[in-house]
């Protein structure tokens, strides 16, 4: 993973040359839907409310647990014993970019959805919410992260959310077999090249026309930017976009010229 210093430079560099994030200029119409429906969307939903308020809780929560990294490892933590409070802070989504995911569903409204990683589950509970008739799955490698997850799920009276515990590898097909297609998927475990495209690849027969799929922390390390590269040039990839700790890949065969957007937001 990138230091500190070097990721807050690629950011700087990101920020000054993106396009601008209130769409001026775009010539494609689905960006720029994307930028003033999703993007630029500045209502509060009461959702935002819900599950802020059960992260303020996680936030103040001093129970330890025994935590099973099966990814690339803690930014913050080299040990295996940590805080909910530890995990809350740093391994959870931001509300900025848990807000995007929420924003993206209510919009494009998936009605399968397909996460990996869920931590604590505040991502998930934020897509679960913005469309709660979807059939959302989602996977998380460390048992006891999981049970936690439960947990909130059941506080946020979202006991309809399926999750799969266990390594990836393994439990991915299962995942898979469990919907008929992937309307959406959230891949945000296991920060390294290989897995990260085996992931894709795997979740890619799947797809249809308006899947599409979302890849977290692109610039996090060498090996992550070099999976985004490699999975932006994939010739079933007709449209990406790059927000710099999320990027987000389509497939509509509409789209004749393959596209790459890096926007600021």
């Amino acid at each position: 993973m990138y230091s500190r210093w070097k990721l807050a430079q690629k950011y700087i560099r990101y920020y000054l040359t993106a396009m601008n994030g209130k769409g001026h200029g775009v010539h494609s119409p689905f960006v720029f839907e994307f930028i003033t429906h999703v993007l630029n969307d500045s209502r509060h939903y009461p959702a935002y409310d819900k599950v802020e308020a059960r992260r303020q809780e996680l936030l103040a929560e001093k129970a330890v647990i025994e935590v099973e990294d099966l990814g690339a490892g803690s930014v913050v933590s080299k040990t295996h014993s940590r805080s909910i409070a530890s995990i809350a802070r740093h391994a959870a989504k931001p509300p900025r970019y848990a807000q995007l995911l929420y924003r993206l569903v209510n919009y494009y409204q998936p009605e399968t959805i397909m996460e990996l990683g869920t931590s604590l589950g505040i991502s998930t509970a934020y897509m679960a919410l913005a469309n709660p008739h979807a059939y959302v799955i989602t996977g998380e490698g460390s048992n006891a992260i999981a049970a936690e997850a439960i947990l909130n799920f059941n506080e946020l009276n979202l006991p309809f959310i399926e999750l799969v515990e266990g390594n990836f590898d393994t439990t991915l097909k299962e995942m898979l077999n469990s919907m008929p297609v992937v309307d959406m998927a959230f891949i945000d475990g296991n920060h390294r090249k290989e897995p990260t495209l085996r992931y894709f690849d795997q979740i890619l027969p799947h797809t249809h026309n308006f899947s599409m799929i979302v890849l977290d922390d692109i610039h996090w390390s060498e090996e992550m930017e070099a999976a985004w590269e490699t999975i932006k040039q994939h010739p079933q990839v007709r449209m990406s976009i790059d927000l710099f700790f999320v990027g987000i890949v389509f497939f509509r065969e509409e789209f004749k010229v393959k596209q790459h957007f890096t926007i600021r937001f």
